[in-house]
């Protein structure tokens, strides 16, 4: 058979997307890695957080009863690769009902903080299990038994859903020592003897203080964090600024807009000291900020010093990105259903790509119509994303028609988008055409940043590859992708499993 007849031996689309446009079913697998990565249950342009939720307890379900090891390898890439929380918990909850066996050994490689037990335990609930049975408590209790007291005060939230003292009396722990009883106690609302557990003591006389100076005090003394600080008193902008020095790396990125609006930001040495956090690069990696985070600060903050230093911010977590010495074409979907999240978060990936050709590439934006986007290796990622509007329809097709039709040779294709083409050809049979008349060796890349199912390409195409999510890791699959590492999937069924129990 001649390449070209091979090309054109079309493989026909086989469902609809969700603006009704022929599209194709992948793998279940890969299906299931793109709602662990994409899917947050809430709601998008094409769909409510009802029908998202819907689709994800099918796939769980189904990936339990098909390759649960797979399922156990995924849930715990997405937790820890892919910084995602709701969705890999919702996993571990199933893989409980049909494989106790590998569900044990990945508990504390997925519920990794007191709010993922809260939600594991409320979607027990959710399923009919009730508490889960002794298989379930067991790992509750190896949880519990590693509370502190800042896990304690900042996440125990009584009549919230799960609080931490409602886990010790679903799973009901032996405490180690006197210390951990009084904080058990104290989680259950008991009388407790707070000598041993200072910090809560401190909490506990912050409630009572009368004068801002004894706030401070025992703020300081209890190194208390800022959400229950601001839970159980108000503020004002001298506890705000003690808040500040004490918070937590993401913390300080969320409540920037707060910090500059109390006036903390007033004083230079404070605005000194936000900017040495926010730019010291291995903080910025120990704390797994998404890159999007800090374009949502971003736009929200306006003091010139911080916004110069969430622009270094976001360069410095790309800064381990492999280069990309290939000629390379990066394609930005701006239609109308990327509004939002899905845009700030592909503006940010495509230019932090764009900065690693080292110039070598071409970054157009695409709807219904092709532009390019004129990048700038010099101008931040933060100040070029910024300027990147949605509007339109969608045409995947339309980017790589124009390739064609200027004849240009590139070595990959790199497309970000929510696959939702609604007008135009379709991006596959763009794509075969591109590849029969000017580089039959391109390799494609859909970095796809939405939960829906369906996909642009058939799984028989050996040169196209998914990458799904929203964190910086997901670009280092492109460059290990480009150098012959496998897809996305295949990396996660390469993953060891934590066996101790």
């Amino acid at each position: 058979m001649s390449f070209a007849k091979k090309l054109f031996s079309v493989i026909r689309p086989t469902a609809r997307n969700k603006d009704g446009y022929p599209a194709y079913i992948r793998s279940a697998e890969e299906q299931y890695v793109q709602t662990l990565m994409t899917n947050t249950l809430g709601n998008t342009f094409y769909a409510d957080g009802q029908e998202l939720l819907s689709e994800s307890v099918e796939l769980h379900h189904e990936m339990a009863r098909s390759n649960p090891q797979f399922m156990a390898q995924a849930v715990v890439f997405a937790r820890n690769e892919g910084y995602m929380r709701l969705q890999p918990i919702f996993g571990l909850a199933i893989l409980s009902l049909y494989r106790p066996d590998l569900f044990a050994p990945i508990f504390l490689q997925v519920i990794r903080i007191p709010s993922d037990l809260s939600d594991f335990l409320m979607i027990m609930r959710g399923l009919g299990r009730g508490e889960g049975g002794r298989a379930v408590k067991r790992q509750v209790n190896r949880f519990l038994s590693g509370i502190s007291e800042y896990w304690a005060l900042k996440y125990n939230g009584r009549g919230r859903g799960y609080s931490l003292g409602d886990a010790i009396a679903t799973a009901h722990p032996k405490p180690a020592d006197l210390k951990q009883q009084a904080l058990y106690r104290y989680l259950r609302g008991k009388e407790a003897n707070l000598l041993l557990v200072p910090q809560v003591e401190a909490f506990e006389r912050l409630k009572q203080a009368a004068t801002e100076a004894e706030q401070l005090h025992w703020i300081n003394k209890g190194r208390l964090p800022y959400e229950i600080v601001t839970g159980a008193i108000k503020p004002s902008r001298a506890v705000w600024e003690a808040l500040f020095h004490q918070m937590p790396t993401f913390a300080l990125l969320r409540h920037l807009n707060t910090l500059q609006r109390e006036g903390v930001m007033d004083d230079p040495a404070n605005v000194a000291a936000a900017v040495r956090r926010l730019t010291d690069q291995r903080a910025l990696e120990k704390a797994k900020i998404l890159p999007f985070r800090f374009a949502k600060a971003f736009g929200q903050v306006d003091h010139p010093v911080l916004r110069d230093a969430l622009r270094d911010a976001v360069e410095l977590t790309f800064v381990n990105l492999p280069d990309l010495a290939d000629r390379t074409a990066i394609f930005l979907d701006i239609s109308g259903s990327m509004s939002g999240d899905y845009l700030q978060i592909g503006s940010v990936f495509a230019l932090a790509l764009y900065k690693k050709t080292n110039g070598s590439s071409l970054f157009w934006l695409f709807n219904t119509e092709v532009e390019d986007a004129r990048p700038s290796r010099r101008d931040s990622i933060l100040t070029q994303a910024e300027r990147i509007r949605a509007r339109g329809g969608t045409d995947t097709g339309a980017p790589i028609r124009k390739l064609l039709h200027e004849r240009r040779k590139v070595d990959q294709i790199i497309i970000i988008t929510d696959e939702q083409q609604n007008s135009g050809s379709p991006f596959y049979v763009a794509l075969q055409q591109y590849r029969a008349s000017v580089n039959r060796d391109v390799k494609a890349f859909i970095i796809d940043i939405a939960p829906y199912r369906h996909a642009m390409t058939p799984q028989q195409d050996q040169n196209t590859f998914y990458i799904y999510g929203w964190s910086d890791t997901v670009l280092n699959y492109i460059a290990q992708t480009a150098n012959g590492y496998g897809a996305m999937h295949r990396h996660i069924e390469t993953i060891k499993l934590d066996t101790a129990d």
